[in-house]
């Protein structure tokens, strides 16, 4: 960890952070544990703005940070700063240091501070100003593990975090107001939200919003509970109907439901499956949550289309254009075609005593992490 180097703070949260932290809960080896948190110390410079709300980007060696320079007037980005909190909450509980769940617990102050357009949580904060940057929202790339991690805080705390649980079930409502709405044909979809405008478009990233609506179901205000798990099971059936809808049974990284056309890519660069989770981790989800054989099978249809489509001889590659009669790979084997596709996969196919829901919670990366039981008091006591 002592490269003159520039990482993404979000990613490797996700992923080794988030690693780091399940490989130590899963076998008790130390290492684990001190690596985890000697890392977590090399991301704290981030978060060092005028708000607290850190930067996308961080030299390790040097602590300086910066945002994306494409992203709205030099903001940070809602899924980046608002998917850190589970492993910052760990890494708090394992380190005996509290200054890590301080600082995620300072951007939901700010948050909860700002006027929401509609309700809404927009994809840009400027770190410095600490107001909102263009109006775009969405439950896809940009905002997705935002709503997630609201969720999971709740869940993994034993179900005692009660201010996440109140921002995701309000995001939620807001999202079903604006965002939420049906095809012609039938089909549940989630457009994105730009400064008030619709653009019915819906990423493969947006897919893994079933999964997390069935997982709320039971928390659900106002009786909801059917409504949310019915919700889930709509959203999973029309990202299936975007796998369905191609020549290889597999979906594209965005499917459009306007000019006449549902659950379709319709521009060449959103044609590409690069061995993305979020369809199957719905599935997972799904199944655990209602145990309907379809979502077994709609998994094993996706399990059959990665062997033939994507088994290549050095792993698995990502394809260029699922509509079409003959694989183009891509020759890449992303790494979360490990930590979650092929998880998920498994979980699918497993019996639910294997990392069950009442004892774990997977970040977004899938790296299962373990509830916090309100009686687990200090971390001797839970070891």
């Amino acid at each position: 960890f002592q490269q003159n180097a520039e990482i993404s703070v979000f990613e490797v949260n996700i992923r080794f952070v988030g690693g780091l932290l399940s490989a130590y809960y899963l076998s008790g080896e130390e290492v684990f544990r001190k690596k985890a948190v000697e890392l977590g110390e090399k991301l704290l410079p981030a978060f060092n703005t005028p708000t607290g709300i850190p930067w996308a980007l961080l030299n390790i060696k040097s602590g300086i940070g910066r945002n994306w320079p494409w992203a709205s007037g030099g903001s940070s980005i809602l899924a980046e700063f608002g998917t850190l909190h589970l492993e910052f909450v760990h890494l708090s509980y394992l380190s005996g240091n509290p200054v890590f769940a301080e600082k995620v617990m300072n951007i939901r102050k700010v948050l909860n501070r700002l006027d929401k357009p509609e309700g809404l949580y927009p994809n840009y904060l400027n770190p410095s100003s600490g107001q909102w940057g263009q109006h775009h929202v969405s439950v896809g790339g940009l905002g997705d593990s935002f709503y997630e991690y609201l969720l999971k805080a709740w869940l993994m705390t034993d179900k005692t975090d009660e201010e996440g649980k109140k921002m995701y079930y309000d995001a939620v409502q807001a999202i079903e107001t604006h965002l939420i709405r049906k095809s012609s044909g039938g089909l549940t979809y989630i457009a994105e939200w730009k400064g008030g405008l619709l653009e019915h478009k819906m990423g493969h990233l947006t897919c893994f919003a079933g999964g997390m609506f069935a997982l709320g179901a039971d928390g659900a205000p106002n009786d909801k509970t059917g409504h949310h798990i019915e919700l889930g099971a709509e959203i999973a059936r029309t990202c299936h109907e975007s796998y369905d809808r191609t020549s290889m049974k597999l979906g594209p990284e965005a499917f459009r439901f306007d000019g006449g056309v549902e659950a379709i890519a319709t521009r060449q660069n959103e044609k590409y499956y690069i061995l993305r989770p979020e369809v199957i981790e719905t599935y997972m989800y799904m199944w655990r949550l209602t145990h309907d054989p379809k979502y077994r099978q709609w998994g094993w249809e996706a399990v059959e289309a990665l062997e033939k489509h994507c088994r290549v001889d050095g792993g698995y590659s990502g394809i260029r254009d699922v509509y079409n009669d003959h694989e183009s790979h891509d020759d890449v084997q992303q790494s979360f075609f490990l930590s979650e596709t092929l998880k998920y996969l498994y979980l699918l196919f497993s019996e639910d005593d294997l990392l069950p829901f009442e004892h774990w919670v997977f970040n977004t990366e899938a790296h299962p992490l373990p509830v916090l039981h309100k009686e687990d008091g200090n971390k001797e006591n839970n070891q």
